[in-house]
């Protein structure tokens, strides 16, 4: 008789994906089609009217406000998608020289190569249609366009003590993100460091972080923690399960799509987004399986997957100024900077601006983002050198 195998949870000592590259795949595609989804219902957002100011919405467009209604569901997947490949890279490595230094140079050069270019853009984009003045230096935590907001942005301080630059309120996000590159280590060191008054400190520093830092950052970290011990997490199941999983979760995030809290992340959007993030997890966490990465559908999925995923960032973050600098040419040149729901038409050409800003991501993250690691590791060379040898001179013995 067929015995009936129960599914099991396995702990691994490291997080690798080079093991499971199915793993690896779906991580890539799960951060590329969260960038999308982003974009997208920034897009339209901006470009369409509202689903709920429209007395009569056509079908259509309800299908498509919803297909790309889920900017907030992509948020959360960036969060447990950077702990688990941040803090499980983190922990590989947490007891090796210069870990932490090594970790803060890798941090600061994954957000900045990209976010000081981008903060450039929007200065530029926001002199372009007005509402920068050059010349004009201003250190007013109020304006958007202020040195003292630009600096803000680049140290994650945006919606804390300035405003997002540029009126770019899709970097809010950096905010959550930047923090818990601080808290993670503090927090990893606190239970796993070496020495009972280091391991005090940097708990003290934690909690006091915790404290001082509004109330949804903190909230919102035990997602981040969540994706990083999954990192480490096997789940050994069979297909039929990890189908349940994937349908289980679509159903979950598509429910809670129409029915949750989905504007900003709140007190009662956390449990659903909790929900929502162990299911995912759980999913990932099943990849495990061997699969040959040389069949031409794996290697056709991975190029398309990586191509998303390796500009994920920059398009995170340049869409909404070049959305901003579009309706701003639009209204001057053509008169019109909205799109209308109940032409067809339109549809094609929302779908072209979209390929537009993917284009214009594409030539900005080879301009900066593709070189983070040359980057990097110019700055570790510099910085975590060691210092030259100096040359022993021999000492002669008299005759």
């Amino acid at each position: 008789m067929p015995t009936l195998s129960l599914p099991t949870l396995r702990c691994r000592s490291q997080s690798n994906l080079n093991e499971h590259p199915l793993q690896s795949l779906a991580l890539s595609l799960l951060r590329g089609v969260a960038a999308l989804e982003v974009a997208a219902g920034h897009l339209r957002s901006e470009i369409y009217p509202g689903l709920r100011s429209l007395a009569d919405p056509t079908f259509a467009y309800q299908v498509f406000a919803f297909v790309t209604g889920f900017a907030h569901q992509a948020v959360i997947v960036f969060f447990l998608i950077s702990g688990w490949l941040v803090g499980g890279s983190l922990l590989n490595r947490l007891h090796q020289p210069r870990a932490l230094a090594n970790y803060a140079i890798d941090r600061v050069t994954r957000l900045w190569t990209v976010l000081l270019p981008t903060l450039i853009l929007i200065l530029l984009i926001g002199m372009t249609i007005g509402e920068a003045h050059p010349g004009q230096v201003d250190a007013s935590p109020a304006n958007n366009y202020s040195a003292l907001s630009f600096i803000g942005n680049l140290l994650g301080v945006q919606t804390i003590l300035v405003p997002n630059f540029g009126g770019n309120y899709a970097l809010w996000s950096l905010t959550y993100e930047t923090w818990y590159y601080v808290q993670f280590p503090l927090l990893a060191l606190a239970l796993f460091g070496h020495g009972r008054w280091r391991r005090a400190a940097c708990a003290a520093a934690f909690v006091l972080l915790v404290i001082a830092l509004p109330g949804m950052i903190s909230t919102y970290f035990i997602l981040w923690l969540l994706g990083a011990a999954f990192s480490r997490i096997e789940l050994h199941c069979g297909n039929a399960m990890r189908v349940s999983l994937l349908l289980l979760t679509a159903v979950l995030f598509s429910y809670y799509r129409l029915t949750g809290s989905n504007n900003e992340l709140a007190p009662e959007s956390f449990v659903q987004d909790l929900i929502c993030s162990i299911l995912l997890l759980l999913l990932l966490a099943s990849l495990h399986q061997q699969v040959d990465t040389r069949l031409p559908r794996f290697v056709r999925a991975s190029a398309i997957a990586n191509f998303f995923s390796e500009l994920s960032f920059t398009l995170y973050v340049i869409h909404l100024p070049l959305i901003f600098l579009l309706l701003h040419v639009g209204a001057e040149t053509l008169g019109r900077d909205q799109l209308d729901p109940h032409v067809t038409l339109d549809y094609l050409w929302y779908g072209v601006i979209l390929l537009g800003l993917i284009g214009a991501a594409y030539v900005f993250y080879l301009l900066f983002e593709r070189n983070t690691f040359r980057i990097r590791r110019a700055l570790k060379n510099w910085l975590l050198a060691p210092p030259p040898k100096r040359p022993v001179v021999p000492v002669l013995s008299p005759d």
